[in-house]
């Protein structure tokens, strides 16, 4: 006898017992139904919204996860066999968002949901409805073809080891940054400073190219998807209104017109009497930074003092002191962190969260300088958000509100590295001491604040031109936009200048988030300052042991993640829109 399932077998011997029966002559016999199969009920909305996201998650993090350990790899080791291996696997994560049907998907549930909510029915949770949101923009920048995608991917990861391995060459010596900067901080010889200087953009010259063809790659791939070009493209994925962020920037050079330029003949008479030379003769290359995008040491006090003779260890200790005094934990993120310098390693600095949970830390390459006090607090700044984020959210909330949310709270901390009241309790000044000197310490902080901000209106203008029209000649802009931006001289005959900056690489379309970083930060120090009952000026407000600023940062900023749009969560953490107001406060 064959073997049968045990419904069919059922049905035969039903079957079998009525053909008897009525065999028999049985006036009645039974009649025998078999059992209906119940009706399986749709799933809700939020039932199949909650599918999609628990699938796409998946895939997600997993491959988000290969690629930032993949970068990090690279960026602390600066092999070339390392460099392809990321850009392997960040075409991987970023193909997870080019996936046409998961795509569609997506918007189908976001228009059904849109439909509910047009009748008034609550279709899904806030979280939920945040979730798809979010992923609609990732998914809306990586619609492309995975050629052109692998094309952008290996074109920029090129470009980036160039300048993870370059090493500027001055007099026969290979120099790495630091060794640059401390030429630009120290050197009185015009020839030599100019030397280090020209020696500091070589990279420019060899990347220029590769940058711009680049640039037309991205942009080939923005106007596929519609947009008008890839810098356009991306702010609106970083949900900002293109026309609003211009409109900023202009009321933001506007105001710091006259502080700035009033400050920059100060400190050009400061420079030209440290380097004797007239002020009308300086060039780019007397100031300490190769962009003059921070302020050279004030005469009357060099902060790099402060921290001379402290093992370079101190650094990272005192940060550790001081966010465990405002009730922060940091020192996990140190002790994942690659702090100090060698060949091959990346010379910038950053911070990266490999897993969205508490895999978090820091590349930097600290000396005992003023300098790195400050990178130091900024980047473990960045970490303390990312720590501070509520695990239970969904994957893709688990993330800074904002690009200038994290950039923000990165400031706020760093700039307490010029903050007289954390110098004396942390770098152990002596209170007499800081007392003769704390004025010219504000001064240097509003010099630092005044000057970053006008070269991020060189920045914000250039990028925006090179990909409006990336064929200009981008040399004659670049140097136009610094002298109207920083009062610089513009150079002639010089190629590539504008490419030695490595965001237009590794973080293209991205530095105007600095800047608003520096307006929501001075937003947040008034907030503390009025919690705090603090009158005098706001850089000077103390946070030392002030365990309510943390408090109020952990709770309102960090961990609702990216839950909330970022206009809005400005305001709930500062008690303001973002706006100029408090930035010209603190710089007039």
């Amino acid at each position: 006898m064959p073997i049968c399932n045990t419904n069919k077998f059922i049905g035969l011997c039903a079957a079998g017992a009525l053909a008897l029966a009525l065999a028999a002559g049985c006036a009645s016999a039974p009649v025998v139904k078999e059992a209906p199969v119940p009706e399986e009920k749709p799933m809700s909305l939020q039932q199949r919204v909650d599918s999609f996201l628990e699938s796409y998650f998946a895939d997600l993090s997993q491959k988000e996860l290969a690629a930032s350990s993949a970068w990090w790899n690279a960026s602390t080791n600066g092999s070339e066999e390392a460099s392809k291996r990321y850009a392997e696997a960040e075409l991987a994560r970023r193909l997870v968002h080019a996936d046409e049907a998961r795509f569609a998907a997506l918007k189908a549930l976001r228009a059904e949901a849109a439909e509910l909510r047009a009748r008034g029915e609550v279709a899904l949770d806030a979280k939920s409805e945040r979730s798809l949101e979010l992923a609609e923009l990732a998914f809306k920048g990586e619609q492309l073809p995975p050629a052109l995608l692998k094309q952008m991917v290996d074109a920029s990861t090129e470009i980036e080891l160039i300048f993870k391995t370059f090493r500027p060459t001055v007099g026969g010596k290979r120099l790495t940054n630091n060794d640059l900067l401390g030429v630009l901080t120290s050197e009185k010889s015009s020839k030599k400073r100019q030397e280090a200087w020209l020696a500091s953009k070589e990279v420019g010259a060899q990347v220029a190219g590769k940058l711009i063809a680049l640039a037309k790659v991205r942009n080939e791939a923005a106007r596929s998807l519609g947009y008008a070009n890839f810098w356009d493209m991306q702010m609106r994925l970083q949900e900002h209104d293109p026309a609003q962020v211009i409109a900023l920037f202009a009321e933001l050079e506007r105001v710091t017109d006259a502080p700035f330029a009033a400050m920059k003949a100060q400190l050009d008479a400061e420079v030209g009497r440290h380097l004797k030379v007239a002020p009308k003769a300086l060039m780019p290359w007397h100031y300490t930074n190769p962009f003059f995008q921070d302020a050279p040491p004030n005469e009357k006090v060099n902060l790099d003092t402060f921290f001379a003779g402290m093992p370079q260890e101190r650094i990272a200790e005192l940060a550790v002191r001081f966010y465990a005094d405002i009730g922060i934990d940091a020192a996990p993120i140190i002790e994942r962190s690659d702090l100090y310098e060698r060949e091959g390693k990346d010379q910038h600095a950053f911070c990266i969260t490999l897993d969205r949970k508490k895999d978090i830390r820091t590349l930097q390459n600290v000396k005992a300088t003023n300098q790195w006090m400050e990178t130091m607090l900024h980047e473990v700044g960045h970490g303390v958000y990312y720590a501070g984020i509520d695990e239970s959210l969904p994957f893709n909330l688990r993330e800074a509100a904002h690009t200038l949310t994290t950039e923000a709270t990165a400031m706020l901390f760093g700039a307490l590295a010029k903050n007289p009241m954390w110098l004396t309790s942390y770098a152990g000044i002596d209170a007499k001491a800081m007392a003769k000197v704390e004025k010219y310490i504000l001064e240097q902080r509003r010099r630092e604040q005044l000057i970053f901000v006008r070269w991020g209106l060189v920045m914000l203008n250039f990028e925006r031109a090179l990909y409006e029209n990336p064929d200009q000649d981008l040399d004659a802009l670049w140097y136009q936009y610094v002298a109207r931006f920083q009062g610089l001289k513009p150079l002639e005959g010089r190629h590539g200048d504008w490419a030695a900056k490595p965001h237009f690489t590794v973080a293209p379309v991205y530095y105007h988030n600095y800047v608003m970083a520096e307006l929501m930060a001075a937003q947040l120090r008034s907030r503390f300052a009025t919690m705090a009952g603090h009158t005098g000026p706001a850089s000077a407000l103390s946070f030392n042991g002030r365990k309510e600023f943390g408090q109020h940062m952990n709770e309102k900023l960090f961990a609702p993640g990216m839950s909330h749009h970022w206009p809005e969560l400005v305001e709930e953490v500062t008690g303001a829109k973002l706006s100029t107001a408090a930035f010209e406060a603190e710089v007039k």
